[in-house]
């Protein structure tokens, strides 16, 4: 009997801690709850405040991380781009895309290619556009064009000491271009110049062609006067440009058949360079003076 009276209150006294285990238990999870709600609205409010600080633009820098120009360009093509000293790459054309990169907010990335691999670079998209010198005439249906922005020749360099004086001079002579340039095109289509030579040497870049006429082993080299003229003032080599040319053409920014978007972003902001005078400032750093043409 005083077992049975002993288990009935040790029964009780169970009963009656079980509801008080019970609250507790769905205080402490009605709490957890609350606490975890809590946390997923401030996670979701910081969520919407990255979003609307993202959508507006507000972003560390001025260029939009998600946007990028790729120019593709001759790292041996100055004074339009190459690398200089530093082993930075430089140049008149690098300036205006960075200049028009930045005015657009995008990323500005200097990609050298190889020239004659520039189709394949921009129709696989590892490059946005080539900016380089690049030639419009002969190539009007292979690119999306911007309007010319700079006129060009391409000329014959021979040594100073060459009694080269006229494109009939060269007749017999061993010449060197540059493969896939504007001079390899205008020679192509002066067969009757051409036919003269006693051989034409196509070169990897303009920089070896005049190396291997300082070194006697080419007689002349066809090339930009631009860009000859450049070399020639900046590297103290005894060479001349000959006053014939073999022909003129304008330079333009090339994009893929059909971009006309990026094209037409790039052509407005090219247009704002030349009227602020900001054209003329890029062009005054590397020739001396403004030798551009958009809004001219």
């Amino acid at each position: 009997m005083k077992m049975n009276r002993i288990c009935a209150a040790l029964l009780t006294a169970t009963m009656m801690v079980m509801p008080l285990a019970g609250c507790q238990s769905a205080q402490s999870t009605s709490e957890s709850s609350a606490s975890s709600s809590a946390g997923s609205e401030a996670s979701v409010q910081e969520s919407v405040l990255a979003s609307d600080a993202s959508s507006s633009g507000a972003v560390t820098g001025t260029a939009d991380p998600d946007k990028t120009l790729t120019v593709g360009f001759d790292a041996e093509f100055p004074p339009m781009g190459f690398m200089d000293e530093d082993g930075n790459y430089v140049g008149f054309d690098l300036d205006l895309a960075k200049e028009v990169a930045d005015r657009l907010g995008y990323e500005f990335v200097a990609q050298p290619i190889a020239w004659d691999s520039k189709d394949t670079e921009l129709e696989s998209g590892n490059i946005d556009c080539i900016w380089n010198g690049f030639t419009i005439s002969g190539r009007e249906d292979q690119y999306t064009w911007t309007e010319p922005y700079m006129e060009n020749r391409q000329v014959v360099v021979v040594n100073s000491d060459s009694k080269v004086t006229s494109l009939a001079d060269l007749a017999g002579l061993t010449v060197a271009v540059q493969k896939d340039s504007s001079g390899l095109a205008a020679l192509e289509e002066n067969s009757q110049l051409t036919d003269t030579f006693g051989e034409l040497v196509q070169e990897d870049s303009y920089l070896n062609a005049l190396m291997e006429l300082e070194s006697g082993s080419v007689d002349a080299v066809v090339m930009d006067e631009i860009v000859a003229r450049y070399e020639i003032q900046t590297s103290g080599k005894s060479m001349v440009v000959l006053d014939e040319s073999i022909a003129s053409e304008e330079y333009g920014v090339g994009f893929l058949l059909g971009n006309e978007a990026l094209r037409d972003e790039v052509q407005a902001t090219l247009e704002d360079m030349a009227a602020d005078g900001t054209m003329a400032e890029i062009s005054n750093k590397w020739f001396g003076e403004d030798i551009t043409t958009i809004g001219k």
